[in-house]
This record gives C-alpha cells, structure tokens and sequence, in this order.
C-alpha cells in the first residue's frame, strides 16, 4: 500500500478560514484543553465556528474538534480564540498533580478497580 502525503488543506483556504492570521492569539488552547459551547449557533456564523459550537455540545478535546474538521491544530486553536473571545465556549485544561503527595493513594485506586471489576 503506498503512503499518501499529509493532507495539510488548500492553504488558500486556511488562509481565509483564519482571516489571514498563522497563530493563535496566546496559548489557552492545548492539545488536551476540553472546549464546551456556551450558546447555540446563530445565523450568519463562519461555517467552521459554526462545527465547533455543534461538536462542542460535549466536552471535546482540542485535538478531536482538530480530527473532526480536518484542519490543522493551528487553524483550530485561531478559530477557538475566536469563540471564546465572543463568549461562546469556555476551556477546561485538564488537572495536574502538584507533586506526588497531591496523587491519589494507590490502595484507594486499587479498591477502586476492584469494586468496578465487580460490578
């Protein structure tokens, strides 16, 4: 089976989708960051944003909203900025330990997975 070339889109395209812009406006969104709509469509709405907010009825992560559009990470976090500059979405950053004393007790997590195996 022969490789094909990543399909990058028309970057005439791209460049329209983000109104000529190349990067995003700071770094909220990374690939992990869960992204929620906070309102509806409404008419009128560029056609990717317009995906974004339907997708995003359900925490999405950045890099599934990315794999549904078929568009490049860049070009969905410059979209994403959009939105959540009008108050459309909201970002969750997942949690991360501080340091090892804030994980959870390990026997905790075993009785855990011991009570969900018997279910």
């Amino acid at each position: 089976m022969a490789r094909r070339p990543v399909d990058m889109g028309d970057p005439d395209r791209l460049y329209t989708v983000t109104q000529g812009r190349s990067r995003p406006d700071d770094e909220t969104f990374d690939l992990v960051t869960l992204v929620v709509s906070e309102c509806e469509p409404t008419a009128g709405m560029q056609s990717e944003h317009l995906r974004i907010l339907e997708i995003c009825r359900h925490p999405t992560a950045v890099v599934e909203i990315s794999a549904e559009l078929r568009l490049p990470i860049t070009v969905v976090r410059i979209l994403l900025g959009d939105l959540q500059s009008t108050g459309r979405i909201t970002a969750r950053h997942p949690r991360t330990a501080r340091s090892f004393i804030d994980l959870p007790d390990s026997a905790l997590l075993e009785e855990v997975l011991h009570g969900l195996r018997n279910l």
